[in-house]
């Protein structure tokens, strides 16, 4: 593994006395789990049930992480509407849908185990919708060759939340969500724990654990449109993980949903459901073309999301979208009772938002960044990284959905390797007999605090957000090439260096502006390593799409590794099993129609 990395700021000549004269407070805990979402609590209540006390943290309030925007479901081949189907095709249907980068270990355990992470949720409470006779109701999502997809009307995300955190607090698990933590502990290549500071009042945490957990998101926020909400998934654990000394994989692999809101600006990159195209929802560009024609003409809007987005994008870039930079999402020559009954909350949501009324009006969209494929690179079979002790999971979990994401596996994701992950760590921390802490890991987390409260520099962390937003999203967005991208690196070298001068101002209000410093030093980390791993990949597969290297190349179906130095290194596949390629061909040969449900 790469050594400990240090903050991109030249640290101040600081005196550990005085930052140790901070207000400092100490804990203690078998596993330290970073993260509040899906992942995080499914790990928290396995660590307990396995004998140790965990310790959940996270920077939103736990009722509210970003695992309730997940609207569509939970994939698990449990048989209920389509018997014949088995786990090999869904094995099949991941792998294929992932452009074949996906590692078979990682997919096949999601597979086996998914039935258990459903019943798990369902034992919880959780309120997954049935069919008459009382058995759950399966259905269509994205590629799948059956249904298999558990689902609590449009609102799964936040059904599985509430049923874990329900979960969690039976328990008596303790949570922290005033905590923002800003550096991982390390002795050598042993992660010891965590240290970081209250939102409310910036007051010190030092916490001491046994094994770690990361399970704090992806990375979207580093475009200009996203799913994401403001501070969400700002690359907190890839920054975390690089600092460790663990590396990062397959960070070029974002999947770019073909349809998010453009205005009003706050509210950019929200999420407009497939199932809009599904109910026959038809696009046109800025002159009224219906253009899909050009692009899929058996399929039209039913086509798939990378080949919709882009579609999108192309109009946009070519100058046939709208006067907002974006194309239209048109539903209204159907009967408005269809639209109110079939779409609801497409329909709250635009009248809520943008004081649209999408039963009398086209919709303004334009391809969103959506999810996190690549993050923190771990061992297929146990989601250790390269540092003793410490584990990714969920989103911020590298290796499972290859170069693209088959709808309704992030859930699932979560709740299977969750569990998985949070057994694995409680036998980590049990089996430790010693335990080495070293004093200089806590000197240089002080130190990195103190930078951004006692620097005397005028630039504010906000607006260098945005400008690495519009950066990403115009050198390395939805198609790339490698003159885009080398001046999408020189202009980030600029904003680095200028990040150099950050400085927090908190008041009264809270310490929310020191965070927002540390989610700029995670953002400018991601994307750098985004760039120059899309820099690495001269092809087109999946999600990642090179205009220079439209054709994807058999050579290149490896996963890419980057370290903190930006090494980036190619590392191979298992071959997949000739049945799983057979079953893959004969899902991606199905119509799509009926099943573009979010």
């Amino acid at each position: 593994a790469s050594g400990p990395r240090e903050s991109i700021h030249p640290l101040p000549e600081v005196s550990t006395k005085m930052s140790a004269a901070a207000s400092e407070a100490r804990l203690s805990t078998g596993v330290l789990i970073i993260g509040s979402g899906a992942a995080g609590l499914r790990a928290a209540i396995a660590a307990h049930d396995a004998g140790v006390q965990p310790l959940v943290l996270g920077k939103r309030r736990r009722d509210d992480a970003h695992t309730v925007l997940a609207a569509g479901g939970i994939n698990a081949v449990l048989g209920t509407m389509d018997p014949e189907d088995t786990i090999q095709q869904h094995v099949a249907d991941t792998l294929n849908e992932g452009y074949w980068l996906g590692h078979p270990a990682l997919v096949e355990a999601l597979c086996e185990h998914a039935h258990e992470a459903v019943e798990d949720l369902v034992s919880l409470g959780a309120r997954l919708a049935r069919e008459q006779d009382g058995r759950l109701s399966q259905r269509f999502f994205g590629a799948h060759r059956y249904r298999r997809t558990c689902f609590a009307g449009d609102y799964t995300g936040r059904e599985v939340q509430m049923s874990l955190l329900s979960g969690v607090q039976s328990r008596g698990i303790p949570m922290r969500d005033d905590l923002y933590i800003t550096r991982l502990l390390t002795d050598g290549d042993r992660c010891f724990g965590a240290y970081g500071f209250s939102l409310d009042d910036g007051s010190r945490t030092v916490i001491l654990a046994d094994a770690v957990v990361l399970a704090a998101g992806g990375h979207t926020r580093i475009f200009r449109r996203s799913s994401s909400r403001r501070d969400e998934n700002t690359g907190d654990a890839m920054r975390l993980a690089l600092g460790a000394g663990a590396q990062l994989q397959d960070m070029e692999l974002v999947q770019f949903h073909p349809t998010g809101m453009i205005v009003p600006e706050d509210v950019a990159g929200t999420l407009v459901t497939e199932a809009v195209r599904g109910e026959g929802g038809i696009l046109r560009n800025g002159e009224g073309e219906r253009f899909m024609e050009r692009y899929d003409p058996e399929r039209m809007e039913l086509t798939t999301r990378d080949r919709l987005a882009l579609a999108n994008y192309t109009e946009i870039a070519e100058g046939r979208g709208t006067a907002n930079g974006g194309v239209l999402l048109d539903i209204t020559h159907l009967p408005a009772d269809q639209i109110l009954e079939r779409l609801p909350r497409m329909y709250r949501q635009f009248i809520d938002l943008a004081m649209v009324d999408i039963t009398r009006q086209p919709m303004e969209v334009a391809p969103t960044a959506h999810y996190s494929m690549g993050g923190v690179a771990v061992d297929p079979y146990n989601h250790r990284t390269a540092v003793d002790g410490l584990y990714a999971v969920g989103e911020c979990a590298a290796g499972l959905h290859g170069a693209n994401r088959l709808g309704g596996n992030s859930l699932a994701e979560c709740v299977v390797f969750g569990a998985a992950v949070g057994r694995d760590a409680a036998r980590d921390a049990m089996a430790r007999t010693t335990v080495h802490r070293d004093p200089e890991a806590l000197v240089l987390a002080r130190e990195e605090i103190d930078h951004y409260l006692r620097g005397d520099g005028r630039d504010f962390a906000r607006p260098l957000q945005r400008e690495l937003r519009d950066i990403m999203s115009e050198h390395c967005g939805v198609v790339r090439d490698a003159a885009g991208l080398q001046a999408g690196m020189d202009r980030l070298d600029r904003l680095a260096e200028q990040a150099r001068g950050v400085v927090a101002r908190p008041d009264l209000a809270g310490y929310r502006d020191l965070a927002t410093c540390f989610e700029l030093d995670a953002m400018i980390l991601s994307a750098r390593a985004t760039v120059r791993s899309a820099m690495e990949r001269t092809e087109s597969r999946g999600c990642h799409v090179r205009s220079d290297h439209p054709d994807l190349d058999p050579a290149q179906q490896h996963n890419l590794r980057i370290d903190a130095d930006e090494r980036v290194t190619a590392v191979p596949l298992p071959r997949p099993d000739a049945s799983l390629l057979e079953l893959g061909a004969v899902t991606a040969q199905a119509s799509l129609a009926g099943r573009l449900l979010e």
